[in-house]
């Protein structure tokens, strides 16, 4: 009798047993499918947005030279003739990006240093939420803030700074992007082995010393694409530049004066001032292939700089 038992009790057991590999080899089956489909909505989306891309601006190039465009000095595309010479936005894009970068690298970078190697949990548990706030405030709301805060503070300090201007938004645009770059560079710091930390230390060097002259080279591979990505994020700024830079294209190196960038235009005349079809409208799509241009070059560069340090290291 209890054989019995035993035998259907086990017999039990195998069925559920079946059933759990049932479902688990389904599973197995099921999720790569949806993975792969994934990946490749995300290809097809890029390549989406590229072909659009490409279709308009040659239409645009149809109109206005490919020489006219990459070298002429001059961007008056309202007027008659209309001037298509990108070299201003670009100027006035690389300001308020140089700007923010000379701002958000060093403190990002140190916050990040701070946070993986000196801060304790408590503090960390404090500055934490505090960077993650920054990165949660809506653009608009920072472009606001460049022009009625930090562009009067500014005008007490240099009395020649204009209302529109391009360092009061490059500043506010690396508050902006200072929590990813100290997020992705704490985490690139925190990935180091602490044996290497614990290795420095063992030879006599000071916590300063392990954190500036072996984590650091470390992980600056995963400091470089923070950078980078920062750098992007500043380059495709839109809000803030559109409100607080101005729209005067102008070439050379003035911080004081109204600017326009790229994002700036392309607002501007999607706001409608263009009609449709008109070589104003084509203009900005010209633009954008040009950002396009911009952040895969520099994604590019990363990714030849990764690969040199960690040849190095």
């Amino acid at each position: 009798m209890s054989s019995q038992k035993y035998a259907a009790t086990l017999s039990v057991q195998e069925m559920i047993a079946k059933k759990k590999r049932q479902r688990k080899n389904w599973s197995e089956k099921i999720m790569p499918v949806i993975l792969q489909l994934t990946a490749i909505i995300s290809v097809l989306t890029t390549l989406g947005i590229l072909f659009t891309l490409l279709v308009e601006t040659f239409a645009f190039f149809k109109d206005v030279s490919l020489k006219e465009f990459i070298t002429g000095n001059t961007w008056y595309p309202f007027s008659e003739p209309g001037q298509y010479g990108i070299m201003p936005l670009i100027s006035g894009t690389l300001r308020i990006t140089g700007i923010a970068i000379l701002v958000a690298v060093p403190i990002g970078l140190a916050s990040a240093i701070y946070l993986s190697e000196f801060a304790s949990d408590k503090v960390r548990r404090v500055i934490k939420p505090v960077l993650e706030v920054l990165a949660g405030i809506p653009t608009i709301v920072y472009g606001f803030f460049a022009l009625t805060f930090v562009t009067p503070i500014l005008q007490k300090i240099i009395p020649s700074l204009e209302i529109f201007n391009a360092l009061s938004p490059g500043i506010v645009i690396g508050i902006m992007i200072i929590p990813t770059i100290a997020s992705l560079s704490e985490d690139a710091l925190g990935s180091v082995p602490i044996a290497i930390r614990e290795g420095g230390l063992a030879l006599g060097a000071t916590k300063l010393e392990v954190t500036l002259k072996v984590v650091l080279p470390a992980a600056v591979s995963g400091i470089v694409a923070s950078i980078v990505l920062g750098i992007s994020r500043a380059i495709g700024e839109t809000m803030i530049v559109s409100i607080a830079g101005g729209s005067t294209p102008n070439l050379g190196l003035d911080i004081t004066g109204s600017v326009q960038t790229m994002t700036a235009y392309i607002v501007q005349v999607a706001q409608g001032d263009a009609g449709y079809g008109t070589t104003i409208y084509y203009s900005i799509y010209a633009v954008g292939f040009a950002l396009f241009i911009f952040t895969l070059i520099m994604n590019l560069l990363a990714q030849w700089i990764s690969n040199r340090v960690k040849e190095d290291y």
